[in-house]
C-alpha cells in the first residue's frame, strides 16, 4: 500500500462505516485543493445530499467529516492525479483496493464510475449493485459525478445507493 505521505488525497478509511466510495484517481482541481470531488462542476456532494446519504450538502473541503455519517473515500490511483486518460498504465493499485477493503470490511463499496469498477473487478459492470463481493462488503457502481461525464449522468443509482445504505444502517 502507498505511505500517507505519498497520497495526493489521503484515504479516509476507518472500522465500522458503512458506505465508502472509491474514484479512480483525484482530478487535478481536487488534488490542488486537497480535497475530493472539488471542482464546482462534479456533482459528488449534491448527490450525496439528494441520496440521504450525509443531512446537509457538504463542501468538498468538509471531507474528513464523511465518517461521522459512516461514509469513507478512497482512489485506485493515490499516487496520481488528473484524468483516467492522464493517468500512466501501472496508476491503478487494484490489489491495495482489495486489502483496505478487507482491512475495514464497509458495508457497501461504491465505485463512483464504472471505469473505476471495471479496472477494480476486471469485467464490465452496469450501474447498481453487482452479483460480487469483495470479502463481506457488498458492490455497487454509480454513474461518475464528474462534470465531463455529464452526458452520462443519472441520479437514480445514487438514490438506490442511499436506500440500500438506509437499509443496512436500519438491520
Amino acid at each position: 500500500m502507498v505511505a500517507d505521505a505519498d497520497m495526493i488525497l489521503p484515504d479516509l478509511l476507518q472500522p465500522g462505516l458503512a458506505l465508502v466510495f472509491c474514484g479512480t484517481a483525484a482530478g487535478k482541481r481536487s488534488a490542488a485543493e486537497h480535497a475530493y470531488y472539488a471542482h464546482p462542476g462534479n456533482l459528488f456532494w449534491r448527490a450525496l445530499h439528494e441520496a440521504r446519504l450525509t443531512p446537509r450538502r457538504l463542501a468538498p473541503s468538509e471531507f474528513p467529516v464523511l465518517p461521522d455519517f459512516g461514509i469513507g473515500l478512497t482512489d485506485l490511483a493515490k499516487r496520481h492525479s488528473g484524468n483516467d486518460n492522464q493517468l500512466p498504465p501501472d496508476a491503478f493499485d487494484v490489489s491495495a483496493l482489495h486489502a483496505k477493503i478487507a482491512i475495514y470490511s464497509p458495508h457497501v463499496l461504491a465505485f463512483t464510475s464504472k471505469n473505476a469498477a471495471r479496472a477494480a473487478l476486471g469485467h464490465a459492470v452496469d450501474y447498481g449493485l453487482q452479483t460480487g463481493h469483495i470479502g463481506t462488503t457488498q458492490l455497487f457502481v454509480l454513474p461518475s459525478p464528474s462534470g465531463q461525464a455529464r452526458g452520462h449522468w443519472q441520479i437514480a443509482p445514487w438514490l438506490a445507493l442511499g436506500q440500500l445504505v438506509e437499509t443496512l444502517r436500519n438491520r
